[in-house]
């Protein structure tokens, strides 16, 4: 058995189609495809349900493929720790986020890439909660940056970053100078722009919405953060947005942004990795790095500070 046959079988679970599986493995379809074939005549037993085209994988297939994705994360993580006894950390550092927390990779980044110069870093910016976990169960990323919540298990090991807070982001022109702050009653009565449903942090906010009597109906909805504040600039829409994008962005010019009370929120976010020992030497380093910095403090320092 070769580790080449397991990434063919690991790429065709991902593609679900030959011919891109092969193109992500740089190989030509029929080679793929013999080499799963082989694979298959070696554990006797059939992996992938062949027709006309791709129709999933077998059973069989399905449990053997969670063994190859573990075999060759096993196998990366015992080249990198290798690398890192010879000549110090390096490799490829893959982190995945959801949006909202996007804005705060570079808090992690900056002090990991400092520490270790020969690690490059992959970030990831737009996936659902459930993404992160996906990828993470599957070895496709090293950390995830997400919500924090009692439904992760032991199988995750967390370390906690901040708590994300809520801002109302209008036009200056429709918020006036005194307001110090705003409420989820009066949000709700505005034109909004808001990220889609399928988004963990979109279900937090409606469950605030909720909380408060108010059911929010945004003319536009997006998966991106960045998003939200350029509809915000055109004057004709308001949005509610994480308290961390202030620390990205600050409050541009011709906006203003108000903290939401009544009921003021915060929800926690925190860096997420698999727990498994060894495990990746590259996710154990950027815990490392993660419990020695202050991410909360530093959000609190606007940009103009």
């Amino acid at each position: 058995m070769l580790f080449r046959q397991l990434e063919y079988l690991v790429a065709l679970s991902r593609e679900r189609h030959f011919a891109r599986a092969a193109q992500a493995c740089h190989v030509s379809q029929p080679a793929l495809s013999e080499a799963v074939r082989k694979l298959e005549d070696e554990l006797d037993v059939p992996l992938v349900l062949r027709g006309r085209k791709y129709e999933g994988l077998t059973p069989e297939g399905e449990r053997i493929v969670v063994w190859a994705q573990r075999i060759l994360a096993d196998r990366d993580a015992l080249t990198s720790e290798a690398g890192h006894l010879r000549t110090g950390l390096s490799g490829r550092l893959r982190i995945g986020s959801v949006p909202t927390a996007s804005g705060t990779v570079a808090l992690l980044t900056a002090p990991f890439c400092l520490a270790h110069p020969l690690v490059t870093v992959e970030v990831i910016g737009d996936l659902q909660s459930t993404d992160v976990l996906r990828q993470l169960r599957d070895f496709e990323i090293d950390a995830g940056i997400t919500y924090l919540h009692e439904d992760l298990g032991e199988q995750y090991r967390t370390v906690p970053l901040y708590e994300e807070r809520y801002v109302l982001l209008t036009d200056a022109a429709d918020a006036p100078a005194h307001r110090t702050a705003a409420t989820w009653a009066e949000a709700a009565r505005l034109p909004l722009c808001l990220l889609t449903e399928a988004m963990q942090g979109r279900r937090v906010l409606d469950e605030v919405f909720t909380e408060a009597g108010v059911r929010p109906s945004p003319r536009v909805e997006t998966d991106s953060v960045a998003t939200l504040f350029a509809h915000v600039r055109t004057g004709r829409w308001a949005s509610v947005v994480p308290h961390t994008w202030l620390h990205v962005f600050g409050v541009p010019h011709g906006m203003r942004a108000v903290p939401l009370v009544e009921p003021a929120r915060a929800v926690p976010v925190g860096l997420v990795t698999v727990a498994r020992e060894p495990g990746s030497v590259l996710a154990r380093a950027l815990r490392e790095i993660a419990g020695q910095t202050d991410v909360a403090a530093a959000l609190e320092r606007l940009p103009e500070d």
